[in-house]
């Protein structure tokens, strides 16, 4: 068996087991605040820059991990990303006060930051496209399961253990991550690596975490309409520079002329439009279960179950879905059966039988599966070698910040509808959210239009191995 047999048997492996354990942190936290802040004797709100910190350090970094694997390689970078990333796990763990914790998130989020895009590059080129879909069906799984098994791990390992053990967790899932990686990751860099863009990191990574912190206290009162509108402003205004410096410099941070692949551009930009509605439910799902229906928080998080058990299952039929059907019409279809399930939700109270609640969450992580599949390995289908590296952190850096979007959109949502309303009234709360779910939905189907863009073969070369005929692919 040589190298590169051994290397495509165990990279997606390797690749699904970092994702996931990165995943499951970004969301078991939130769980764990309330503990936190006993522990350590101040505010649960006070511990908000917890969870911004790491946010804000993905957002930051992420643009630049791409151009870090084309420099120093891929195998050493996500063998670094790893290691920093456990050992920041242990620091948070160690943490005395609220500083240091909020330190060695930060440190958390530099290595997590490296380990998406990295592990993804390493699969499109180890990868021929038509082993692609197969081989990132393990990587989308833990994009899916993670956020949802969070709030139900972090709250039992609270419940029997203490809130440092969260962060413990990771420590030997991040021991056998890397001796998987220093054995199978094989390396990749580039030839003639291109110098680093500090004037569009400047741009780029100021203003998306400047957005991406707006998102994460949306909702709140800390800033009022004024101070949010105005550095909402300043966000869009350094994201409007990055885009003009981009053009006119031969290296820049993320090459925004990927846009010209429809492939590409309709995968990202549109399925970011999707991933709005979709990255809602995991933050009205609970409010639903728990205030809307009256159960308990493990049990709320038990409910979220059959969406992962949906999301695995559907790993074994999406490739001969999207062969035989197409990845046109497999995400027309499948984006207005997303909302379709998303409304049916709408239909859920306390008199609703669980078995029929689960047999809908089991279906939504079916076609969440199938979605995010479908739009990962798409956008990879008419990208060549040398931008695969450039391609993977333009599109890791879209999706980081689409899910602050959906997320806030999730609160939106839930806010209006809820607003004025009594907490203890589980009828009118579940009547709100009801709306909220219809809002989601409409979004969702509405979203579906972004992929009638597509042609009838588009992503081929992915779903059935074919070469495509040179064309324009501007259109």
């Amino acid at each position: 068996m040589n190298d590169n047999t051994i290397a495509k048997r165990y990279l997606p492996w390797v690749v699904a087991t970092v994702l996931f354990m990165e995943q499951l942190d970004s969301t078991i936290v939130n769980t764990a605040v309330p503990a936190m802040a006993a522990s350590l004797h101040v505010e649960p709100l006070s511990l908000k820059a917890v969870v911004a910190s790491y946010i804000l350090s993905l957002a930051v970094c992420i643009p630049i991990s791409g151009w870090m694997a084309d420099r120093f390689g891929t195998r050493r970078v996500f063998l670094s990303a790893v290691a920093l990333f456990t050992v920041a796990s242990i620091l948070c763990g160690l943490s005395l006060n609220p500083p240091m914790l909020v330190a060695a998130r930060l440190l958390q989020g530099i290595g997590g930051a490296m380990m998406m895009p990295v592990g993804r590059l390493t699969i499109v080129r180890t990868f021929a496209k038509s082993e692609l879909l197969a081989a990132m069906n393990f990587v989308v799984i833990p994009a899916l399961i993670g956020p949802l098994l969070g709030p139900t791990v972090g709250g039992l390992i609270v419940h029997v253990a203490s809130w440092r053990e969260v962060f413990f967790v990771n420590v030997p899932v991040g021991f056998v991550a890397l001796t998987m990686i220093w054995r199978y990751l094989p390396e990749y860099r580039a030839e003639v690596p291109r110098p680093l863009d500090v004037v569009g990191l400047v741009l780029f990574g100021s203003g998306v975490a400047l957005l991406s912190w707006l998102l994460e206290i949306f909702g709140e009162h800390r800033l009022d309409i004024t101070s949010s509108g105005v550095l909402l402003l300043v966000a869009l205004a350094l994201l409007a520079a990055y885009a003009v410096h981009a053009g006119h410099t031969p290296h820049p941070l993320l090459r925004l002329a990927l846009f010209r692949l429809r492939t590409f551009r309709v995968s990202v930009a549109g399925g970011f439009v999707t991933r709005i509605g979709i990255g809602g439910m995991p933050f009205l799902l609970p409010l639903l279960y728990q205030l809307g229906m009256g159960l308990p928080a493990w049990q709320s998080g038990m409910m979220m179950m059959p969406a992962a058990a949906g999301a695995i299952g559907m790993k074994f039929l999406s490739a001969r879905v999207l062969r035989q059907f197409g990845y046109r019409n497999v995400l027309i279809v499948n984006t207005l059966l997303i909302g379709a399930a998303i409304a049916l939700f709408s239909r859920v109270d306390a008199t609703t039988p669980i078995p029929l609640i689960l047999l809908l969450s089991l279906c939504l992580g079916f076609f969440n599966s199938l979605q995010f599949s479908s739009m990962n390995t798409m956008a990879y289908a008419d990208v060549e070698g040398p931008e695969t590296s450039m391609a993977s952190t333009l599109a890791s850096s879209l999706q980081q910040l689409s899910l602050s979007f959906g997320l806030a959109t999730g609160s939106l949502v839930a806010g209006w509808y809820l607003q004025g309303l009594p907490q203890d009234d589980q009828a009118l709360v579940a009547g709100a959210l009801h709306h909220a779910f219809l809002t989601l939905a409409i979004i969702t189907a509405i979203s579906s239009a972004s992929f009638w863009g597509l042609r009838r073969d588009d992503g081929e070369s992915v779903s059935r191995g074919a070469v495509r005929v040179a064309e324009s692919q501007a259109a």
